[in-house]
Formats: C-alpha cells, structure tokens, sequence
C-alpha cells in the first residue's frame, strides 16, 4: 500500500501530525522503533503495579487548541492540576509555593517583605512576555530571506504584533530574551531561596546554569503553558504522561490512521532528490507521498540519510545545531509517603514539586560539575510525587515519586557513561532526597535510573535533550532548525520534520506537530478551518 502520509516516530508530535492528517481524509501510518509509542511521553510498569512517567512528567504546555481539535478528553485524557510546591533550605526551613497568587505573596513575605511586593511587578512583567510569545506558537516562522507573500505577510503580522508593545516593553522584551535568569530575578527579588525556585523553569533541560546569558527566555518557554485556562499552571495527565500519546493514538485510530510499533527505520529511501520510502531494520519497507520525521534533526539526517541526497550546506548547519543533555531522571517506587521533615503535617505542597536547591549560587554550582564533564554531586532535583494526586498509578499505600535532574552531561570526562556512572547518578540524587526526609532510603522498593545514555537510546533523544536542541536565541523561530528550513520542509522533496528541534521547540506541546500538519495542507491547497489560525496570507 502507498499511504498519503507516513509519520517515524510515535512521539506527541508525530502523532498530532498524524490526526491532523487522518482527520482530513488522508491514508495515514506511523511507524515506531519501540513496541510502545509515546516517545518521551510514555507510562510504563516497570515494577509490578506502579505506572512510571518515566521520561516526561507533568503537563501544561500541550496546547488547548489541539486537545480541542483532536477532541483528546472524549479520548480519555484528563489533567488533574497540582498545587503548589516547596524548597527546603539547608538550615532546615522551607519555602512554599501555592496555586493561588495571594497565598504566594503571604508567604513570600514570611521571607522578605520586599519580594512579597516586587512578586506583583514579576508576574505581571512575565505574564506580559508570555502574551507576547504566545501568539508565534501555533504559527509557522516566516523566511526572512525569502519575498514570497507568506513571508511578506508573516513578517509584516510580527512587526504589527511587535509594534503594538509600549516602547519600554519593546527594550525589555529584547533584554529578556538574551539576559540570564540570575540577572532578571536580581531585579525584582533578594531572597536567595525565591529567586532559586523561580530560577529552576529557566534551567530544567537545557545546558545552560541561571548565571548563563538566554536563560531567561528558557523561563517563558515554561511559563506559556495552561491547566484549565490557568496561564503557567501545571498538572498531571490522569494515568502518566502516556495518557497523551494513549488519546492521540485513539484519536489517530478513530480517524482510519495506522500505527505500526516495534518497527524501526534504518534509512529513507531517496529517488531523485524526492523521498519514496522508508527502509525499516526488519527488512521492510513502507511507501508513501509524503513522510514526517518526528526525529530530531540530528537524528534525521546525519543518521537516516545519505549525506550526497543532501546539500553540503544544510548538512553543515545541521552539525552545528545545539543538541547538548544536561539531564537524567530518577523513577522510584515507594513503600509509603516520605516524611520531609520541614513541611508541617498536612501541608499541600507536598503535592506539587519539591526542591533541595535553595540559592542560585548552589544551582550555578551544580551547572560547573556539567561545565567539568561530571554529573552534578549535588544536583537540582524536581522531585513530585503524581499519586497524591492521581492514585491510579500505585497499589493502595504506595506511591510513585518522579525526580528530574539537572545536571547530567552526554558524557562522562569525555567517555560514554557505564552502569558504575548510572548507579552513583542514581545514589547522589537518592542520599540528597535523604538528607531532607529522613527514613527515604527505606521506603525505596525499585528505581528506574536513566541517564543521557538511557534517553538517547531508548526515546531517540540524541545526547538526551529533551527538547530536541537547545532553546537559545540563535535556534529559535527561523533559526529553528536551521535558518531556511524553519518551514517544516527539508531540501528532499516530500520530506517533512515535525519534532521539537523545529519552531516553538520542545516540551509536550504539541504545536511542532500541528504547526508541520499545516505547512503540509498549506502545500495542499487544503486549509481546514481550525487551522486558519496559522497562516498570515491565504
């Protein structure tokens, strides 16, 4: 069979260019390496009667626009908002954070009166930037160096929408994108432990410390996101993060697509500067008109194409992408509730996330063991537990406890990791968990620990970024992934890319997916009517 569209890579985004295009008619298959889809946004049992959310973890930033479109609740997904979080400071005292505003600033003043006031200033200057950026997600860069309309059109709209800014939020808007973390909070904030939990959504999952210029801007990436209509909340998808993939899979299915799993591309067959097929490792091949790589860009032309298919040019750019791990993650089954012993009892913010790094300085410092080709001796940890909220993934009385970790390099002193490194990993971020909840230790039953290494090679994350490419101002917009390919497009013909090396970039969005379904009915001449929202010029 000759399918309209063939899609490698069972990730979010593949799948949401896959309903997009089955829900318009189109013959659809997904073909995917694993015996399970869901690329980075998967639930396995991995110990008897625990579900693990073993690579991403929480939702927020998967647009509203795509749950709506995909109609994903009618397909069982459903989020379950978390509340708040804490930092626990080494003098054995902690910060609380809280879901609601007021709540945040009472305790902000327990700490500092004047953060308590500067809080106000800070969310609403944040929340002016998200406004800002919140608009370019579902819309495709234009191509600055081309003078085609749609990119006449698409630059004139971002000068409008950048002209409709005061002129000092326009010279904010242009330090904050290039500025650190540390520098920006130093301007509202003094409190070392504040200023350390606002920092972390600056620095989880790129390879930059809050000290690193453009860091700043890796905060709003976080921040876009919403739960409920909630701007920058947070939640859990009821049953792991898999339930994502799980209702875009049946979404997929209901629409006629196919999902072939435990199918694995070797390469992409070119004929003529045009792509025909897929070779898979099992000695099949698939054909198509089109094909989508939900691959990053590494990963899709430096090991899945013939480099003489490809110009000398594009194939330079693509090496010099940014696609550094800095991150590991830690899955861990638990006999019973920890006790952190500085939360007093009954305190909500055991239910959101949790930290150990209470100073900029100490989360800078975890940063310069990665600097030193290391894995951070005391690292930066978002430790939640989803079963305070969403008991179905443990057995009565237990619970399941997700930790992120920042910093681990793609190699160690220059060398591939090794199970030694992997367990001292595992154990660094385990006695630090300790150190806060006395008895911790105790109450492990199994721990998934997954490195750089880990991640690249069962999720396809190269170097285990997982955001498919660093988020700094040169990899953004229609520098994303390389500059004249922001589009969606490849030099082959009839190759797509929708992963998240491509614009808005990564995190279980989903709008690289859904920004690359409309490029493709752009190149149609069929622009369904929800997707009108992404074009400048018709």
């Amino acid at each position: 069979m000759i399918y309209d569209a063939v899609i490698v890579g069972a990730g979010h985004n593949g799948l949401v260019t896959a309903c997009y295009l089955a829900r318009a008619g189109l013959s659809v298959c997904v073909v995917e390496k694993n015996e399970w889809i869901g690329g980075a946004a998967v639930s396995r049992e991995l110990y008897k009667g625990f579900t693990y959310s073993n690579c991403s973890y929480v939702c927020s930033l998967f647009r509203p626009e795509i749950m709506r479109d995909l109609e994903l609740p009618k397909h069982g997904l459903q989020v379950l908002p978390y509340e708040g979080g804490a930092v626990f400071t080494r003098s054995g005292g902690y910060l609380g954070m809280f879901r609601d505003h007021d709540a945040n600033s009472r305790e902000f003043a327990r700490h500092s009166p004047r953060d308590a006031e500067a809080y106000d200033r800070y969310s609403r200057d944040v929340m002016r930037h998200c406004r800002f950026i919140r608009p370019l997600l579902l819309r495709s860069p234009p191509d600055p160096a081309r003078l085609r309309p749609r990119d006449i059109g698409e630059l004139m709209w971002l000068g409008k929408h950048f002209g409709g800014l005061s002129e000092s939020s326009m010279y904010d808007m242009i330090r904050f994108w290039t500025m650190s973390i540390s520098d920006f909070l130093d301007e509202y904030f003094e409190s070392d432990v504040i200023k350390a939990y606002l920092a972390v959504s600056a620095i989880i999952g790129t390879a930059l410390g809050p000290m690193s210029p453009g860091s700043a801007y890796v905060l709003l990436h976080h921040y876009m996101g919403d739960v409920d209509g909630n701007v920058g909340a947070w939640g859990f998808a009821r049953g792991g993060m898999g339930a994502i993939t799980k209702a875009l899979a049946s979404s997929l299915q209901a629409a006629g697509g196919v999902i072939k799993a435990g199918q694995g591309v070797e390469r992409f067959l070119i004929l003529n500067g045009r792509v025909t097929g897929v070779a898979l490792e099992n000695g099949h091949e698939v054909h198509g008109r089109r094909f989508i790589s939900n691959m990053d860009v590494k990963r899709t032309f430096l090991k899945h194409v013939d480099e003489k298919d490809l110009p000398d040019d594009f194939v330079r750019q693509v090496r010099r992408f940014k696609i550094r791990g800095s991150s590991g993650k830690l899955n861990i089954a638990l006999d019973g509730l920890p006790n952190f012993k500085a939360l007093p009892k009954g305190a909500p913010n055991i239910r959101g996330d949790l930290h150990f790094s209470d100073s900029i300085a100490r989360l800078e410092r975890a940063y310069d063991d990665w600097k030193a080709g290391r894995f951070s001796r005391d690292p930066f940890q978002d430790t939640m537990i989803p079963t305070l909220i969403d008991p179905t993934m443990a057995p009565p009385g237990k619970h399941f406890m997700s930790c992120f970790v920042q910093y681990a390099p793609p190699k160690i002193g220059g060398r591939d990791w090794t199970d030694k490194d992997r367990d001292a990993f595992g154990k660094a971020c385990i006695e630090q968990i300790e150190t806060y909840a006395p008895g911790f230790k105790k109450l492990v039953l199994h721990a998934e620990v997954r490195t750089p290494r880990e991640l690249e090679a069962e999720v396809g994350l190269t170097e285990g970024n997982i955001f498919q490419g660093e988020l700094t101002f040169d990899q953004l917009l229609f520098n994303r992934p390389v500059p004249g390919y922001a589009q969606y497009k490849t030099p082959i013909k009839d190759l797509w890319i929708c992963g998240s090396s491509t614009h808005p970039g990564g995190g279980v969005m989903g709008a690289p997916g859904r920004n690359a379904a409309a490029e493709i009915f752009r190149e149609m001449g069929r622009v369904p009517d929800n997707m009108r929202d992404a074009y400048a010029v018709l």
